[in-house]
């Protein structure tokens, strides 16, 4: 994550609204919530509270991410929502591209992480003290990007560590292209952290229904 911050001035893109849920396509580069500091205090919560004063947090994508995040209207959505992330029972689907050629065709990263204290935010593997994450992976092409060989990836979080999707990719050998964290030499030499929620699957807090919402990858 680079020292300046500048959000991008684009308008909120409401994927979904109704009495209970708001649902949004989060810009890359625009934090969730506000960070520390008056001029980190821009961020995606304050703009949707703009337009929706009712709404709550139910969870988070990084500053660099882009892509789906719902929001709770009612203080029961938000409890609703919140358990069903505490147990892991949403479906999460990500689209990365990813520096080298990502090989088998599909696969699973099991490997715990802990917060690299010297280091932090930035997180790492840790087989003794680390956090359970899982990450599913499947290849959906290979890439040219100037001579460079990349794949473009679906990833599947079965946990939700913080930067679980980028460590785990680097820990494979082939680290999200953009990311100012993880990836080195020309894999970081990207206008954006190549990482983006496609699409989110939970109950409905009114009624338990399945629901899926998506967003479509910009890159």
């Amino acid at each position: 994550m680079s020292d300046v911050y500048n959000p991008p001035d684009t308008p909120l893109e409401v994927i979904h609204a109704d009495h209970e849920i708001l649902v949004v396509d989060k810009p890359s580069g625009l934090l969730s919530v506000p960070g520390k500091g008056e001029h980190l205090s821009d961020c995606l919560l304050s703009r949707v509270q703009d337009a929706f004063p009712e709404a709550l947090l139910v969870h988070r994508l990084d500053r660099d991410t882009s892509g789906v995040m719902i929001f709770a209207l009612t203080p029961s959505a938000q409890r609703h929502l919140g358990l069903q992330f505490e147990k892991r029972q949403t479906k999460k689907t990500y689209v990365a591209r990813v520096w080298g050629r990502l090989e088998p065709a599909k696969g699973t990263v099991d490997l715990p992480l802990i917060v690299d204290w010297p280091n932090r935010p930035l997180q790492m593997v840790d087989h003794e003290n680390g956090k359970p994450a899982h990450t599913d992976w499947r290849v959906m092409r290979f890439e040219d990007v100037n001579g460079a060989e990349t794949t473009r990836v679906r990833l599947m979080p079965k946990t939700g560590r913080s930067h679980q999707l980028r460590v785990h990719m680097k820990a494979l050998g082939h680290a999200i292209l953009g990311d100012p964290f993880y990836a080195e030499g020309p894999a970081r030499d990207f206008p954006r952290l190549m990482l983006h929620s496609e699409s989110l699957r939970l109950r409905h807090p009114d009624g338990g229904v399945g629901v899926t919402f998506k967003a479509s990858v910009p890159f």
